[in-house]
């Protein structure tokens, strides 16, 4: 059997239980995989044969040992702005659609989930289903893929996740499961609170009127994890602060930005600050254009905002200025849109690096790649050869400038300026301690990476304070060896 997880709303922690599940039942020998029918992020990542997916999907494929797969996430919404959002179909481009006409295709889309969790359970035997958003949205009943219609055709035993932290759990819970269709709440087996702060068992007596109210047990109370799980989607950013370190990194939170989990890694021994176009620049030791959805609009955006001035300001004063993906492509001198990114024309670029864009396919560049990186400047000399993968619409043409990896990128000729498609560049510890090494020793500071962090797994730590906090028994009950 499997299970389905759905939540009271959105960011309850759904993503995180479903891992959690993922490695406490594959370390008691079950065989499981993740899956989520429909999930609208953009945070990917891109598979061994190229199918782009929700990080979520590809974090649970690690935290069950396996290697993600399209079947994990068959339906992913990338966002573009203006109510239009790319739909990703088995992890190849589908097409653009505005939400009325997505919802069009509902029973095609739905079909197509079914299929591919239909697979999953054949090759696995079990798998840990996660809703999306809250799932008694009762206007969207008839076309919600990722809750209500996937548990009729599968029909899952159902753990309900609420987050205590934001106020108002027993209204979550109960009001959760009243409004759920009468097919539905049956299937509800079990509920668990997350994010409390302090001692749970101040809680106990409000796990007794939850069960009281609605006859459903309370299978544990989860304490709020500070764990290096990479980010699921953008209402992750609000969460986070920047820690007290001696470099500071300033992140330019583009209105689309995507991959943003390049730099949580660089979270962990330097300020990383997300800041919004327009800002000043000042003061900081290190510029990222992170990837986006849409080139062109944001490139505007930087632009209209005075923040591309700012970024050329801080060029002018030595500062480092990386470019990843769309970052890259707006560091460039032009972009060019044939109508695919978003309108016809010319954009000029930063003009940082010799490489000049273009957008004439609705084609997607999707891959794995190891490269190596040149030995050019302080910071790529020191990189070596790393892992990542790409994940971009349009191709960039190098017009002078020597490449940043073998193959791809570009690189000023100080080394200060890189541009690269490149996501997962600062997964890897050798491109973090480059790059920091760099930044602590301009304030004449040596870099020390954060002790233990690369031989820590955060999947078995999950799976420790879940199996601390949470009742297993009945849940292991629902799984088949």
């Amino acid at each position: 059997m499997s299970v389905l997880v759905l939540g009271t709303a959105s960011h309850v922690g759904k993503s995180t239980v479903v891992a959690a599940l993922c490695r406490v039942l594959t370390s008691r020998g079950f065989s499981v995989a993740p899956f989520k029918s429909q999930n609208m992020s953009l945070n990917s990542y891109v598979t061994r044969d190229g199918a782009e997916i929700g990080i979520a999907q590809a974090v649970q494929a690690f935290a069950a040992r396996l290697d993600p797969t399209a079947d994990m996430n068959p339906i992913l919404l990338k966002p573009k702005g203006e109510k239009v959002s790319q739909v990703v179909l088995m992890g190849k481009p589908y097409k653009d659609l505005p939400i009325d006409e997505y919802y069009c295709e509902t029973g095609y889309l739905l079909s197509q989930a079914v299929g591919a969790a239909q697979r999953l359970i054949r090759e696995y035997g079990n798998i840990v289903v996660e809703g999306a958003g809250g799932a008694a949205e009762v206007n969207l009943y008839q076309r919600d893929i990722a809750n209500i219609l996937i548990e009729r055709e599968l029909k899952l035993p159902i753990v309900l996740v609420a987050d205590i932290e934001r106020g108002g759990v027993f209204a979550q819970v109960c009001g959760t499961l009243d409004l759920l269709p009468d097919d539905i709440r049956p299937f509800v087996r079990g509920i668990i609170i997350n994010k409390f702060r302090g001692d749970p068992d101040l809680f106990a007596s409000g796990i007794e009127i939850i069960e009281d109210l609605t006859g459903i047990p309370v299978l544990g109370v989860l304490p709020m994890l500070s764990l290096p799980l990479p980010s699921e989607d953008s209402l992750s950013l609000g969460d986070k602060q920047a820690g007290e370190y001696p470099v500071e990194i300033a992140i330019i939170r583009l209105p689309r930005i995507s991959n943003f989990t390049d730099f949580e890694r660089l979270e962990q021994a330097a300020a990383v600050r997300y800041v919004l176009p327009g800002a000043p620049l000042d003061g900081y030791d290190c510029i990222i254009l992170p990837g986006t959805k849409n080139t062109v609009e944001d490139l505007l955006v930087l632009h209209q905002s005075g923040s591309a001035q700012e970024i050329l300001k801080a060029r002018e004063r030595g500062v480092p200025v990386i470019g990843i993906c769309g970052g890259y492509q707006m560091l460039g001198r032009e972009v060019v849109d044939d109508g695919i990114e978003s309108c016809k024309g010319v954009i000029p670029g930063l003009c940082l690096l010799p490489v000049v864009t273009r957008f004439s396919r609705y084609e997607k560049t999707t891959e794995q790649v190891v490269r190596t990186a040149a030995k050019r400047g302080p910071i790529l000399s020191a990189m070596g050869t790393v892992r990542g993968y790409e994940i971009h619409m349009g191709e960039t043409g190098r017009e002078g400038g020597e490449e940043a990896f073998s193959g791809e990128g570009t690189v000023s000729g100080d080394g200060l300026v890189i541009g690269t498609y490149l996501h997962g560049l600062f997964e890897n510890p050798s491109a973090v301690s480059a790059l920091l090494s760099f930044l602590y020793a301009r304030k004449g500071l040596v870099y020390t990476p954060p002790s233990g962090g690369d031989d820590a797994d955060p999947y078995d730590a999950l799976a420790r304070e879940f199996e601390r906090h949470v009742a297993l028994d009945p849940i292991l009950a629902l799984f088949e060896r």
